[in-house]
């Protein structure tokens, strides 16, 4: 018989040492253990006794009850992260354990508050290599159409996502070679989208929001191994980029305001479309709007100018950020029907971590609400009703004496 904390859950322990971006023998010291017994804790050969489960939670800066919380069975869907060739194991399974962190949020909070409704459309493909080109324009229209946005410039891309329904968290990741990640939850049949905060552009934002949109609106029925195979991985990467640009690019209304196909054409149109110019020159490409030849030269001027660093005005866009958990939290503590203390025991996680996935304030979950003083009142000297006044004494000014 394991002794130990009874309902201790293993993978809890595995998810939060990937949170913080630990192995087993760094936890271990940190806790002044044997990497073996990290082990077995995680493989569940073994329960942590009550001191040991302590040291954890310091170690990991969780909730004991964290240990403790069931994992919902979020299905079979597969992560999407973007430019996994170039991300670190240890950065896509912090990632990873940070996305269901979220998702965690996300259903304590479905509890008491409704969410917009899913209404994402989605291509019932289980191969991509049955993807054709002219699949990606039509859904890329799909969206569009459903969510009656018109064939013009998105405003605002993180918020056209929230109101379909697909929960976004905007944080850092620690590294700039990974750009974003999605996921369908089956928990909550809900899709999620995490972008990275590293390179915070408004136009990097939004092409990101839009390839990771692709993913689910693409890719949704692809098995997890697929990703495997970096010939799929890369083509599955192509399909999904050529989504965002049809979704922030329509065909027709893009390729009808490129009156010179130009670096100096494409930077006035930056403005207006919020794309950048190397977006813009792939979607031009994508349209048969530009020779192989003028393609290379555009991106030979390009590299010149310096611009795969960074772009005209870039410095220029405020970045968009998510809303909907933010104002979820918000919506519970301000409308009294929890407060603080009670919505983090519902997350089971401390609040630096709630205040990151959420996108609140540092300290909003943490710090108390100031509180309310009664002030003094002058007496009534007179009744009113009687046909007096009050007499409220001002300082004289000596000075005017």
């Amino acid at each position: 018989m394991r002794s130990g904390i009874p309902g201790f859950r293993a993978e809890r322990l595995v998810e939060a040492r990937d949170s913080r971006g630990l192995t087993q023998v760094a936890l271990a010291e940190l806790i002044n253990r044997t990497s073996s017994s990290i082990s077995r804790w995680e493989g569940g050969g073994q329960l942590p006794e009550p001191e040991a489960m302590e040291a954890l939670a310091r170690a990991l800066n969780v909730p004991i009850a964290f240990f403790l919380r069931p994992l919902p069975d979020h299905g079979p869907a597969p992560m999407f992260f973007r430019s996994m060739a170039s991300t670190t194991q240890s950065v896509r399974k912090r990632t990873q354990a940070r996305m269901r962190w979220a998702q965690d949020i996300a259903l304590s909070l479905q509890e008491l508050v409704d969410l917009p409704e899913v209404n994402v459309p989605r291509l019932d493909v289980t191969d991509h290599r049955e993807i054709r080109d002219e699949d990606v324009e039509r859904m890329a229209n799909e969206c569009r159409a459903a969510w009656e946005l018109g064939a013009g410039p998105i405003a605002d891309v993180l918020l056209v996502l929230e109101n379909a329904g697909i929960v976004v968290v905007k944080e850092e990741v620690g590294t700039v070679t990974m750009d974003g990640l999605s996921n369908w939850s089956a928990a909550d049949n809900r899709p999620y989208v995490l972008i990275a905060r590293d390179k915070d552009t408004c136009v990097r934002s939004r092409m990101d929001a839009a390839h990771e949109l692709g993913h689910l609106v693409l890719h949704h029925s692809l098995k997890p191994k697929t990703l495997n195979n970096s010939a799929d991985f890369k083509e599955i990467e192509r399909q999904a980029f050529d989504f965002a640009g049809a979704f922030l690019m329509p065909a027709e209304s893009f390729s009808a305001e490129i009156w010179s196909p130009s670096l100096n054409a494409f930077v006035a149109l930056k403005e207006r479309w919020r794309a950048s110019v190397g977006a813009m020159i792939m979607r031009c490409a994508k349209l048969y709007m530009l020779s192989e030849e003028h393609q290379r030269r555009l991106w030979k001027y390009y590299s010149s100018r310096g611009w795969r660093k960074s772009e005209p005005l870039d410095d220029e866009f405020v970045p968009e950020h998510p809303r909907l958990l933010s104002r979820s939290v918000r919506l519970l503590i301000e409308e009294k029907v929890r407060i603080r203390e009670e919505l983090l025991s519902d997350f089971r996680l401390h609040g630096p971590d709630v205040e990151a996935l959420c996108g609140l304030p540092r300290g909003y979950m943490t710090t108390e609400a100031a509180e309310v003083v009664e002030l003094p009142k002058l007496k009534r000297t007179v009744n009113p009703a009687e046909g007096g006044g009050l007499v409220v004494p001002f300082n004289r000014d000596q000075s005017s004496e």
